[in-house]
């Protein structure tokens, strides 16, 4: 059933018509068939009927020739006298379809006398009387019949036009008539062009005296006969073509267009181009005029959604924007507190807020620009900018502070931006407030396609260090934004590495 359902439409339509139309048109073609051959055998049968009735009238013809032979010459040989050809003629005279070519002999065969011509019968066996011997006159060119009578014998001459109307009478498919008795032949139906297809039979005549060698042309079914047998699996040969065109021409072509136009829409790029004829089938029509819509309707709501989209994005700049101002304002009132601060204690914890307040804003400022790429913030930006704000705002001892960069382009979420710059703020402002003058080395290096690993080097980095109120409080900080990273901070002498996750190159 699956390869069946991968099938074009086509394809499952001459199945399903090969299925339920072929079973018909070979068991009709069987049936045909078996007709046409019972048709046949009864063609032959007639055929035979046609040479056996032929036999008939021919020995029909010889008895009724030799019993009017027999009772003529009976009588006249009895009365005897020369004029006994004439009384047998005067009475063969008044039979119908009797020969008047006869000779009278004596029972020795002496020839007695004659009527009509019969040619020489000295070659015809002597019969007693009572017997009837029929053999092919001398000649060849008609038939001797020989009656014994008391006394003498009757001879006639049968000619063949009268052989040939009796055998024409019992079929008009006679075309091969042959008489033979041994010694002579007498071809009285023969085709001119001695056609080969005759069917052939013979058959005795005068209790097998003659052998009547017969032929008549077969009637068979033609043909033209047997090629309406292939009518049902022609029949379904034009159903299947004529379906797999209409089907090909009328629906799988039109909607194979219909695909290929939907296929190369692009959104956003040009607009739908279906094609206007698409055959005369209303329902593909309707079902490109839905398409049409249907993509309408798609482009609408995704204009609307851009145009909703892109005022939710100035909306967020926008807030990006104030709360980047307002960062700005607070750092700025920080660092006029800070500088009118009576002790120095509250001048250092004024400008580490400041800085922390200043890190944020960075980070704010930078995810507003990189807003309209959509792709993230972009750390290395950030931490240069950083670097340079944390030079800036540093105390008057650590302005000889040197921050080494050595960063990847990679880009993260804001999340974990945050997070990276409160961890640089943290420890560059401990390196420069407890060995200002040692630089700070900052690497942020891209370890597999979606993390990147920071490493903040310096020398007041020791995790073995005895630690005061301000190193642990330090170490808890930087600690706790490396779990806001997902990633446990890895320390070493003089270098803390931490994993952050980043975005896949573009």
């Amino acid at each position: 059933m699956e390869r069946f359902a991968r099938l074009p439409t086509a394809a499952k339509l001459l199945l399903i018509l090969t299925a339920a139309i072929l079973p018909i048109g070979i068991g009709l073609t069987i049936l045909g068939e078996s007709g046409i051959r019972q048709a046949n055998e009864a063609l032959r049968g007639h055929e035979q009927e046609q040479a056996r009735a032929a036999v008939q009238s021919i020995e029909s013809l010889i008895a009724r020739n030799a019993l009017a032979l027999r009772v003529a010459a009976n009588g006249a040989i009895s009365s005897g006298g020369a004029d006994s050809c004439d009384r047998a003629r005067k009475s063969l005279a008044i039979a119908p379809a009797i020969a008047q070519s006869f000779e009278l002999e004596a029972a020795d065969g002496t020839p007695l006398c004659a009527t009509g011509r019969v040619g020489d019968t000295g070659q015809l066996p002597i019969i007693a009387p009572g017997d009837i011997r029929v053999r092919i006159a001398p000649g060849a060119d008609s038939i001797a019949i020989r009656a014994g009578v008391v006394g003498g014998m009757v001879t006639a001459a049968l000619p063949m036009s009268e052989i040939r109307t009796a055998a024409g009478d019992a079929g008009r498919t006679i075309k091969l008539l042959i008489l033979r008795d041994g010694d002579g032949e007498l071809r009285v139906l023969a085709p001119p062009d001695g056609d080969p297809r005759l069917a052939i039979s013979e058959w005795p005549i005068g209790d097998g005296g003659l052998i009547a060698r017969i032929g008549t042309k077969p009637q068979r079914v033609s043909t033209e006969d047997r090629l309406m047998l292939l009518l049902p699996v022609l029949m379904w040969v034009a159903a299947a073509l004529v379906t797999w065109l209409l089907v090909s021409r009328l629906l799988i072509r039109p909607l194979k267009r219909l695909e290929r136009a939907v296929r190369d829409y692009q959104p956003g790029q040009s607009p739908i181009e279906l094609p206007r004829k698409l055959g005369p089938s209303t329902e593909i029509q309707a079902l490109r005029d839905a398409f049409a819509r249907a993509i309408a309707r798609v482009e609408d709501s995704e204009r609307d959604m851009v145009n909703a989209l892109e005022g939710q994005r100035r909306l967020v700049r926008e807030v990006h924007h104030r709360v980047k101002n307002n960062l700005q304002v607070v750092a700025s009132l920080l660092n006029i507190h800070g500088r009118s601060a009576e002790t120095g204690e509250a001048q250092a914890a004024y400008a580490g807020i400041g800085r922390r307040v200043g890190a944020l804003s960075v980070v704010h400022r930078n995810h507003f620009a990189e807003m309209e790429e959509n792709r993230g913030i972009a750390l290395r930006p950030l931490i240069t900018e950083l670097a340079a704000e944390l030079r800036a705002g540093a105390p008057d001892v650590a302005r000889g502070l040197s921050i080494e960069l050595e960063l990847d382009t990679v880009y993260t979420t804001q999340d974990v931006a945050v997070a990276v710059a409160f961890l640089v703020t943290e420890i560059v402002e401990f390196s420069m407030l407890n060995c200002p003058q040692d630089p700070v080395e900052l690497s942020l290096r891209r370890t597999s396609e979606l993390t990147a690993r920071l490493t903040i080097a310096s020398k007041v980095l020791n995790p073995d260090d005895e630690e005061s109120r301000d190193k642990m409080q330090f170490e808890r900080i930087v600690a706790g934004l490396a779990k806001q990273l997902r990633s446990p901070l890895e320390r070493k002498l003089a270098r803390y590495s931490v994993d952050l996750p980043v975005f896949p190159a573009v």
